[in-house]
C-alpha cells in the first residue's frame, strides 16, 4: 500500500529551493578505520548550507588524531573531543548543543551519504508541517563479499523497508535508523533530547517523539551506504545490544497503555512483546521435543512440518521487499542467499531475545550512561 499510493517518484527541483542550514552529526568512537572517509563524503555532499559536527567520545585509538587533521583542510568541520567514554546519546547530546541548524542530520562514523541524501530528508520539513519531528533514511549495505553480509542485504530491504513503510501506513514508525535520520531540534528539546542511560538510543527518542505526538517520517530515496558484521561474534553483539534496547524501551514506556490519546501505538507496543514471548516459547518448546523425542526421525519430522510454513512465509515476504527496494539498489540476485536467512537468523535472532532479556532488566536497575564499544565493521569493500 505504502509503496502504491505515497512512493511515486516525486522530483524536486534542488536547485530552485532555498535549503536551511543543517547541522550533521558524527558521533565517533574508535573508527579510526572509517572516519576519514565519512567526513570526506559529508564535506563533499552538494547540501548548500551546512556544519560538521564530529563528537571523539573517548576513543582509545588514533581516531581524535585524524579529526584534528581533518579540521585544516575542512572548515565546516567542528571537533568535540572527551577524554572519557560516556556513549552515543551523550556525543549527540553535546553535538546537539554545539549546533547551530535547527535541522540536525544524524550520520554514523562508517556511513557514506548518496549526494542528495540530505536534500530527500530535509525536504519534508518543508512541506509537511511544523508537528514532523523526524525522517528516517534508507540504510543500505557496502558489503557484500560473505554469507552473513548477503544475508544482511536481504534481512536490511525487510527490517527497514518493509516494516518502516508498514508503520507508515498505520501513522507510526517506532524506530528511526541511527545509521541515517534528521530530526528538527525544536522536537529533540522538546521530548529532553535522546536518553544517555538507554543502549539503543534511536529507539528510544523515536518512542519519546511520538509519545509527545512528534510525526516521523521514511524517506526511501535517502540512501546511506553502511558496514556491517560478517562474523556470527559482531553480529550476535550486534543484535543483543538492538533487542536490549527495544526491550528496555517497551519496559519503560508501559504507560502509554494508561492513555487513550496512545492508542494507535498499542498495536506495536503489544507486537514487541508478542515477539519476546514467541522467542521464549521457541526455546523451550525446542528443548521440549528434543528432550521427548523418542528417534531421530520423529524430531526431524517435527521440525519439518512446524516450519515449512513459517520459511515459506518469510521467503514471500523477503522477496516482496526485494522487489519494492530494488528502485533503490537492485540487489534481487542476492535473493538466492534468502534460503539461509530461516535457518540462521531465525534461531540466532531468538537466543539474542533470551539472552538480552537479563541484561535489559539490569540496565533498568543500574542506571548510569550507556556506553558503547567497538563494534565489527566487516570488509570495507563495496560492489
Amino acid at each position: 500500500m505504502f509503496y502504491k499510493y505515497r512512493e511515486k517518484e516525486q522530483k524536486i527541483d534542488f536547485e530552485n529551493i532555498e535549503w536551511p542550514m543543517i547541522s550533521i552529526l558524527v558521533p565517533c568512537y574508535n573508527e579510526e578505520g572509517t572516519i576519514e572517509e565519512t567526513i570526506r563524503n559529508l564535506a563533499a555532499l552538494p547540501y548548500p548550507n551546512k556544519e560538521i559536527i564530529a563528537v571523539n567520545d573517548g576513543s582509545s585509538d588514533n581516531t581524535i588524531t585524524i579529526l584534528r587533521k581533518l579540521v585544516d583542510h575542512y572548515p565546516q568541520l567542528k571537533v568535540v573531543d572527551f577524554k572519557e567514554n560516556k556513549g552515543k546519546a551523550n556525543a549527540l547530546h553535546i553535538a546537539c548543543h554545539a549546533s547551530k541548524a535547527e535541522y540536525l542530520v544524524c550520520v554514523d562514523s562508517d556511513a557514506l551519504l548518496d549526494p542528495y541524501a540530505a536534500h530527500y530528508l530535509i525536504y519534508h520539513f518543508l512541506n509537511k508541517g511544523e508537528r514532523l519531528g523526524a525522517v528516517t533514511g534508507n540504510p543500505r549495505i557496502r558489503n557484500r563479499d560473505t554469507l552473513l553480509s548477503r544475508l544482511q542485504l536481504v534481512e536490511y530491504a525487510s527490517i527497514i523497508g518493509a516494516i518502516k513503510r508498514t508503520q507508515r501506513i498505520l501513522g507510526k514508525i517506532m524506530t528511526v535508523s541511527g545509521v541515517i535520520v534528521a530530526f528538527r531540534k525544536k522536537a529533540l528539546v522538546d521530548v529532553g533530547l535522546w536518553d544517555r542511560d538507554m543502549i539503543t538510543e534511536d529507539i528510544s527518542v523515536s518512542w519519546k517523539l511520538q509519545q509527545r505526538f512528534w510525526d516521523i517520517r521514511y524517506e526511501p530515496r535517502a540512501l546511506c551506504w553502511m558496514l556491517v558484521p560478517e562474523t556470527i561474534t559482531g553480529i550476535w553483539k550486534q543484535r543483543i545490544r538492538w533487542a536490549q534496547g527495544g526491550q528496555e524501551v517497551i519496559m519503560r514506556n508501559w504507560r502509554i497503555l494508561l492513555d487513550w490519546r496512545h492508542r494507535r501505538i498499542w498495536p506495536i507496543y503489544f507486537e514487541q512483546w508478542i515477539s519476546l514471548f514467541w522467542s521464549m516459547a521457541w526455546g523451550i518448546v525446542t528443548i521440549y521435543y528434543f528432550v521427548t523425542a523418542t528417534s531421530v526421525q520423529q524430531l526431524l519430522i517435527w521440525i519439518t512440518f512446524s516450519s515449512f510454513a513459517l520459511v515459506f512465509l518469510s521467503l514471500i515476504q523477503l522477496w516482496i521487499s526485494v522487489k519494492v527496494d530494488s528502485a533503490y539498489d537492485n540487489i534481487t540476485k542476492y535473493y538466492f542467499w534468502a534460503a539461509w536467512y530461516p535457518v540462521i537468523y531465525w534461531i540466532l535472532n531468538a537466543l539474542i531475545v533470551m539472552f538480552a532479556l537479563p541484561k535489559a532488566i539490569k540496565s533498568r536497575w543500574k542506571g548510569g550512561y550507556a556506553t558503547w564499544s567497538s563494534p565489527d565493521r566487516g570488509n570495507r569493500k563495496m560492489n
